[in-house]
């Protein structure tokens, strides 16, 4: 399981332990960059804006307390598509049917 549990910076850590972190960091905002682009298509900065919820469902589903609860980006897609599923049907619950 990854971590990214930072440590304060009064503690001491050797550089191999600083440089492991860092890298790890990295990795895991490249997962989630890559994650948002599978889902979105190229993402760019106004599919976040406008789909904010939708991004932040997925660095839910992929990390909690700062660890990573999931490492497969496909499980991840499958349950956003599961997600998606449900508001669409719950959107179309919503809107009244017009009779003539």
């Amino acid at each position: 399981m990854w971590s990214t549990s930072a440590t304060p910076a009064s503690t001491s850590l050797p550089a191999s332990t600083r440089k492991k972190n860092e890298l790890l960091t990295l990795e895991i905002i490249h997962f989630y960059v890559e994650l948002l682009d599978k889902y979105f298509g190229n993402v760019c900065e106004l599919d976040i804006i406008f789909n904010f919820h939708k991004a932040y469902y997925m660095l839910d589903e992929m990390m909690i307390a700062g660890h990573m609860l999931e490492t497969s980006k496909k499980q991840i897609h499958r349950v956003i598509s599961n997600q998606d599923s449900i508001m669409e049907e719950a959107k179309e619950e919503a809107i009244p049917t017009r009779r003539r």
